[in-house]
């Protein structure tokens, strides 16, 4: 049985049968081979993973899945190992069975800075692109969202949500190996469209913006966290090869900018709810992300700036209406 078999009748009941048989097939394929020779290593982690029933799952206020005695005669450094089969972990943190996922980033925070501005998600049908592991999505559910689909092309996040999902048995949260380009034209169905970290990263971001609105219903609410840079309307940050070590950077637009664009893209009711710089606290290397992390794309003698000379990371969270 499929993990997403249970998603395909409610896509049907949402008259979304055409693009259920494409998910089929897509998932099927990009779940076959992930073209680096990992994919067998996670699928026989997965299978590995002990069987255990959790006495009690928490979604609301953070992610704790059972407790050690939900592990019996497991061995606990065993478990951890398989665990570490799925690095890198970078959204969570995570509680399963005992054991402590320290994520790269504190999910968390972010989730709390966020919750008070956004609409319930009480019944809610909801979108999260580029969710990543599903850490969000399980925060989502916890909020009472009737039905959570995220989408993240990169397989050891989705195989993440697999082992997560294993314990957690839920039928309203699922994590697709999908990008934006493969849902179809004009959804028009989700109630919320969450897009966090993920502008920064698209060549054109207009065009994304556009794609966030057709996902959306008339009235639907866009949730949307991105990098910036101070200043006024109009000024756009394009750096010149990498930013903080990233290579696939394109814009950074001030708050003002911003707005301005989710405007022009059809959004009304726009609004920055929140934005922070962004701390070695919030996102550092742990034992289970054990590559560099916030710390080594600063510059060592100025954290103001990154190891290029740009601002340092300041995130900002604009809320706005689907037209």
């Amino acid at each position: 049985m499929s993990p997403y078999d249970l998603l395909y009748p409610q896509l049907d009941n949402l008259g979304l049968s055409g693009w259920a048989e494409e998910i089929k097939q897509i998932v099927a394929e990009r779940l076959a081979d992930d073209g680096h020779g990992r994919m067998e290593q996670w699928q026989q982690a997965l299978a590995a993973l002990p069987a255990a029933t959790p006495t009690s799952i928490e979604l609301e206020n953070e992610v704790v899945i059972g407790d050690a005695g939900d592990l019996r005669d497991t061995d606990k450094a065993d478990f951890i190992e398989n665990l570490k089969q799925f690095h890198p972990w970078r959204k969570g943190p995570y509680n399963l069975l005992g054991i402590t996922i320290e994520t790269e980033w504190h999910s968390d925070w972010k989730w709390d800075r966020i919750l008070p501005h956004i609409q319930p998600l009480t019944g809610r049908k909801v979108l999260d692109v580029g969710g990543g592991n599903g850490y969000h999505g399980w925060r989502m559910l916890g909020q009472g969202a009737d039905l959570v689909i995220g989408i993240d092309p990169t397989l050891v996040f989705v195989m993440q949500y697999h082992v997560m999902q294993r314990y957690i048995g839920d039928s309203n949260h699922y994590v697709l190996p999908l990008g934006i380009e493969d849902l179809p034209d004009n959804l028009s169905c989700f109630d919320t469209v969450f897009s966090m970290g993920i502008l920064y990263h698209r060549r054109s971001p207009l065009d994304h913006l556009y794609e966030l609105r057709a996902c959306l219903r008339p009235g639907g609410e866009l949730v949307l966290e991105t990098l910036i840079i101070e200043g006024e309307q109009g000024q756009v940050l394009v750096p010149e090869g990498r930013y903080a070590k990233m290579r696939n950077v394109w814009f950074f637009p001030t708050i003002e900018t911003m707005k301005l664009w989710l405007r022009r893209c059809g959004f009304n009711n726009v609004r920055c709810v929140e934005s922070n710089a962004t701390t070695i606290a919030e996102q550092r290397a742990t034992d289970w992300m054990t590559f560099e992390s916030l710390a080594d794309f600063l510059d060592p003698n100025d954290p103001t700036k990154t190891i290029e000379g740009y601002p340092a990371p300041i995130r900002a969270t604009f809320i706005a209406s689907a037209a």
